[in-house]
């Protein structure tokens, strides 16, 4: 962008030098006057260019930040996330420990009659820290009225069920929030199918997550 803008300086410098040229034989009052409009026209012209060389650099800027800025929210978010969870159940930690590894997820849900929600999480190689960004949403026929903000905490036992999830994607059918309880009142401590999974509430730890008809996709934007 940068390239075309000096080229068009330097083909209006040349046209102003030139143009007092072309007028040989024509009264001087008038080649005068058609030089000063068309110089001005060319300065405006110049100027429109820079400008939106200009917007166009600041566009891609802030796009960039935008995307930079996304990518933090979520690294903490899952952080604080994780944090959370094993302040209150040290035994999650021991379970993260043999996990291959893990994805966190921020949801916000919408329950108005038809229920829906969506959010966005990522998922890490615990031992590489290599990251993917993912989506998640939700939807179907509720009962009640209400806005529900939650997080979904996974460990992955083994690199196949780690790859499926991100690769494939991922969708929690009906017996999810089963699989997610087995435990019962207490906290999930093994895998069930290569999976555990938790519920970050404002309230605190759900015993039986509810994530059933939710799915987990790779996020494209964020992963550019």
């Amino acid at each position: 962008m940068r390239k075309t803008l000096m080229s068009v300086v330097i083909l209006a410098a040349v046209g102003l030098l030139v143009m007092p040229g072309l007028g040989c034989g024509r009264d001087e009052a008038t080649d005068e006057a058609v030089v000063t409009d068309e110089a001005a026209a060319v300065e405006e012209e110049v100027a429109e260019v820079a400008e939106e060389a200009a917007e166009a650099e600041e566009q891609s800027e802030w796009q960039a930040m935008e995307q930079e800025g996304k990518r933090g929210k979520i690294n903490e978010m899952s952080n604080e996330s994780l944090e959370e969870l094993f302040a209150g159940h040290e035994k999650t930690r021991e379970l993260y420990a043999r996990s291959y590894g893990w994805a966190v997820f921020d949801n916000l849900k919408l329950a108005f009659g038809i229920s829906g929600g969506g959010g966005n999480g990522v998922a890490v190689v615990r031992n590489t820290n290599e990251r993917t960004f993912m989506k998640m949403g939700t939807a179907g026929v509720g009962v009640g009225l209400g806005v529900k903000k939650y997080q979904v905490i996974f460990f992955m036992q083994d690199s196949q069920t780690f790859n499926n999830f991100v690769e494939k994607g991922w969708q929690a059918d009906a017996g999810a929030g089963a699989v997610a309880g087995k435990a019962g009142v207490e906290v999930m401590t093994d895998f069930v199918n290569g999976l555990a999974v938790y519920q970050l509430t404002e309230k605190g730890l759900m015993a039986n997550a509810d994530i059933a008809g939710t799915k987990y996709w790779k996020n494209k934007k964020l992963n550019d």
